[in-house]
């Protein structure tokens, strides 16, 4: 027995997932609180590529992950400035109260077909990635992955959008990547140096007076 295929659909946050399943379900879809308290999950049926299938859309909130130092290195005395420029990085949940790596992973599960609609930017196309590498593990295989790519939320932008859909960038993620990890270590390597710099100014100042 054949099942329907699943097509799961993510969009930046809540407000912009609730418009866009309105629009593309003509209004049609059934809607139900996600575990994590913070998303919606929109349902409906309808055609994808031909074929009859089960729409189901729900958002992030923004990144769902950070970069960060590994923990060894949160200790401004006993870590040297210096060492950020080569310490460990890790991806930590960005809001871990949110649980949005579970709520991804639940919500995905068994799809065939994943559909991002974040922002059509940089910062957009690497929430891409992080949605991507948080559900393709529970995902059936082989797995669908798709970009859509919109400047205005109306009802001509998200049809359109919906015909047209296109594999998201992986260069353009990676660049935020970068940008992240360079804003990271020459950010926090000042801070601590400069901090560093005066404590042992002011010491300094209060002892020879």
């Amino acid at each position: 027995m054949n099942t329907m295929t699943v097509v799961f659909m993510v969009a930046e946050k809540p407000s912009l997932a609730e418009t866009i399943s309105k629009v593309l379900s003509k209004n049609t879809r059934v809607s139900r609180k996600g575990f994590n308290g913070a998303c919606s999950v929109h349902e409906w049926s309808g055609e994808f590529c031909r074929e009859h299938v089960r729409f189901r859309m729900t958002s992030v909130c923004g990144h769902v992950m950070t970069l960060d130092f590994q923990s060894r290195y949160n200790n401004w005395d006993t870590v040297d400035p210096m060492e950020l420029f080569v310490a460990n990085l890790e991806k930590k949940e960005a809001n871990p109260k949110l649980k949005m790596v579970d709520f991804l992973r639940y919500e995905a599960k068994n799809a065939n077909v994943l559909v991002l609609w974040l922002d059509c930017d940089k910062e957009g196309e690497n929430i891409c990635f992080e949605v991507i590498d948080s559900v393709i593990s529970v995902m059936s295989k082989p797995t669908t992955i798709l970009r859509a790519h919109f400047s205005a939320v109306t009802d001509s932008e998200l049809h359109t959008a919906m015909k047209s859909l296109r594999e998201p960038n992986k260069n353009e993620a990676r660049s935020v990547d970068a940008r992240q990890e360079l804003d990271l270590r020459i950010g926090c390597a000042f801070t601590r140096f400069q901090t560093k710099y005066f404590q042992v100014s002011y010491l300094y100042y209060f002892i020879i007076q």
